[in-house]
């Protein structure tokens, strides 16, 4: 065959384009994927199991008692007044501040004082010991077999416990004590854990009862010491208010103010009444001054003085002004008949002027009164003027002395008041230390179980079970996802994108050599080759002269055994085979077919041999192999040389088939060499051995040097331990059918 032919075939790398699209996991998948790794799964579930169940069945019994407690906030109101020590103010940190106390090591060390445990040898004493342990949790029947075992060492009495040792002890009390508050309510329960059940409802109860008697005790001891304090502060205000009282009244011997808010209101009224009258007077003399002043300015003038209203409205000197009009008019007439010097005349005149004496004596007498009032107004104000001034300096020396006597007053009635209050405090703080209330009740005391609460038999065995489940599953699952080797077909479909060609199954019996199908090898290994082979038959498109390629991406994956057996299932059909061994480095068809390695195909390309000379014929009808032949120094390079091309071109004219078994792809480059001079490349992978990753880098590097996939083959599969895992494709009744059809 020339390597011209190659340039007709499809090109290498659509063989690897196309990568089938992965199937739809089934429920089944997860199954073969457990049968696969059953061992590991059932070591892991029993390892898991057994180790809870000896864990459950050896553990000491641990027996809880339980204590309920209702914690109310307030006490019951026995009493009116207020308690020294008040519950009713209480935070939200109330409760949380009692479950510390219920946990509290002054308790704790108050129950073991109460109920002796320092040298208690139950409360003491050290773990039963394992066979005591399994003899007790055993059936009754197996307890009488058991009995022969030595019995324990007695325990001797405990020796006094030092200070330090106390500390331990107070520790391990407290580990064994659980505070469980009930949700959405005022309960809490007290729980207690030891191996002895009535010790540990002893202690549940005097826990409980220590607790409350505490509470008791620390508010008597808060009231008594309220009640003391409030004595001494009692003491000290008796005396304060004494000597406020004192002070008090000899202050008022000193300034005689017995009646001192008395006076002080008298003064007050005086004030306000000389308040009163000044500005009364001030008023009155405001208006004589004025009228004393208007009379004052026209005093002179005749005219003036008629319109003063003192003067119009005095009746004697307007009778006077009648009387002289009348004079005036009568002279007047008589003035007309007689003479100035008339008697009449003189007597008029003369009555005329007595009129006017008269008017104006009166007038001055008018005018006098009104400056007299005036005067006597202006004296009555400077009078009362004079006497508020007075009035008000004793409202400011009273002032300054109801000031003093107000302080020592206010001071003497704060001194008194506290010393009630605290007199009545007091009394009060007395009775209420010595009702002996408490907000704590016990609901439920604290019976002996009847039953030990750990260990949980049932339960334990349930959940190591189950742990034992979820640990195999995990483990399991978590290899098969961190397993990246070709493990299936599937997997050379879906992952390495060749079509797969046949399973071929591991066989275990080696004493008779290498396993060839014509060489007593189990039925159905030697049907995978014959299905293997119709596979290769179907695939190949060229019915001349064909030309195969077999190869593995690493060493140990079975490529040479594979060469052997397809090229032996090919020429059992009758065809001229001729099998290759183009692994110069490490030759073995020589010695799978017993042929001497010498002259061989590493000869031929040197030029010191024939290939008649090389070629040898097998035990096998119509099957011829070639050696590799001496070891060369550069198989790379023979393998790509004209020499050898010449060389397949001529084989390929001779037989019907030429196989060429070569290296591994990943540990050296004749195979990607050789990979473009062959019709097709097979490509071999050990199940559970060749990673997908490895596998990939091979197809890719004979990818890159052009080569014709025919399919891959999955090597070396264990049917008989992993029968389940590959049920789809192989059955344990084929092997019957192959064995009926071979006898027959």
């Amino acid at each position: 065959m020339s390597t011209e032919d190659n340039g007709g075939r499809e090109p290498a790398a659509s063989a690897l384009a196309d990568i089938a699209p992965k199937r739809e996991v089934h429920l089944l998948d997860y199954v073969k994927i457990l049968y696969k790794r059953r061992w590991l799964a059932m070591s892991a579930f029993l390892i898991v199991s057994v180790t809870s169940a000896v864990r459950t069945y050896t553990a000491t019994p641990i027996y809880q008692a339980k204590v309920s407690l209702l914690i109310e906030k307030e006490n019951a109101n026995v009493v009116n007044f207020k308690e020294a020590f008040e519950q009713n103010q209480i935070t939200d940190d109330y409760y949380q501040t009692q479950y510390k106390i219920l946990q509290s090591r002054a308790l704790a060390r108050r129950t073991m004082d109460t109920l002796k445990l320092w040298t208690d040898p139950e409360f003491n004493a050290p773990p039963h010991s394992r066979w005591a342990r399994l003899r007790l949790m055993a059936p009754p029947y197996l307890q009488q077999f058991m009995a022969t075992a030595p019995p324990a060492t007695p325990i001797a009495p405990a020796a006094p416990i030092d200070p330090k040792a106390q500390l331990g002890l107070i520790d391990a009390f407290l580990s064994h004590l659980t505070i469980s508050p009930v949700r959405n309510s005022r309960l809490v329960d007290i729980r207690y854990e030891l191996p002895n059940p009535r010790l540990a409802a002893d202690i549940a109860n005097a826990l409980a009862k220590n607790y409350i008697e505490q509470n008791l005790e620390f508010k008597f001891l808060a009231s008594k010491e309220a009640s003391d304090w409030l004595g001494e502060r009692l003491a000290e205000q008796r005396k304060q208010v004494e000597a406020s009282e004192q002070a008090l009244q000899r202050y008022r011997e000193q300034t005689e103010s017995v009646s001192l808010e008395e006076r002080q209101n008298i003064v007050v009224q005086k004030l306000g009444d000389l308040n009163t009258a000044v500005t009364r007077a001030k008023t009155e003399r405001i208006q004589k001054e004025a009228a004393y002043d208007q009379i004052r300015a026209v005093q002179n003038d005749r005219s003036g003085l008629d319109t003063i209203p003192a003067i119009l409205s005095n009746a004697y000197i307007q009778q006077q002004k009648g009387e002289i009009a009348e004079l005036q008019r009568h002279q007047s007439q008589l003035s007309e008949k007689l003479g100035p010097n008339h008697p009449d005349m003189r007597k008029v005149a003369m009555a005329i002027e007595q009129a006017e004496l008269k008017l104006q004596a009166e007038t001055f007498k008018v005018v006098q009164a009104i400056k007299n009032d005036y005067q006597t107004a202006l004296a009555q104000e400077r009078s009362l003027v004079a006497a508020l001034d007075q009035q008000k300096q004793e409202a400011m020396q009273l002032n300054r002395k109801g000031i003093d006597y107000g302080v020592l007053q206010r001071d003497a009635a704060t001194n008194r008041q506290i010393f009630d209050s605290l007199l009545q405090r007091t009394k009060e703080t007395g009775i209420s230390g010595e009702l002996k209330t408490s907000n704590v009740r016990i609901v439920d005391a604290a019976e002996v179980p009847r039953g030990p609460s750990y260990p949980d038999n049932r339960g334990n065995i349930l959940l190591g079970s189950f742990l034992g489940v979820v640990l195999a599953l995990t483990l399991t699952f978590f290899l098969e996802y961190m397993d990246n080797r070709i493990k299936t077909p599937d997997e050379i479909r879906t992952e390495l994108g060749l079509p797969f060609l046949g399973m071929v199954p591991v066989v275990f019996d080696r004493h008779a050599g290498d396993p060839l199908i014509n060489n007593g090898v189990p039925a159905n290994f030697s049907e995978s080759f014959r299905t293997l082979r119709t596979n290769v038959l179907f695939s190949s498109t060229d019915q001349a002269h064909r030309t195969m390629l077999v190869t593995s991406a690493g060493p140990g994956e079975g490529k040479t055994m594979v060469a052997a057996n397809i090229a032996i299932a090919l020429a059992q059909t009758g065809q001229k085979v001729l099998l290759v061994d183009a692994d110069m480095r490490k030759p073995r068809v020589h010695s799978v077919f017993e042929f001497p390695q010498e002259p061989g195909l590493s000869n031929i390309l040197v030029g010191n041999a024939k290939p008649s000379e090389a070629v040898q014929y097998s035990t096998s009808a119509g099957l011829w192999a070639i050696p590799a032949g001496k070891y060369p120094p550069n198989p790379a390079e023979l393998l790509g040389s004209k020499r050898f091309k010449d060389f397949m071109t001529s084989m390929s004219q001779h037989f019907d088939w030429v196989v060429i078994d070569t290296p591994p792809v990943m540990a050296v480059t004749d195979a990607s060499v050789l990979a473009h001079m062959v019709d097709g490349v097979l490509f071999v992978v050990a199940a559970e051995m060749t990673s997908r990753h490895a596998s990939r880098t091979a197809l890719e590097q004979l990818q890159h040097a052009r080569a014709s996939f025919l399919g891959g083959v999955l090597n070396r599969v264990d049917l008989k331990h992993n029968a389940y895992y590959y049920s789809q494709y192989y059955r344990r009744e084929y092997t019957d059918y192959y064995k009926e059809t071979a006898h027959t």
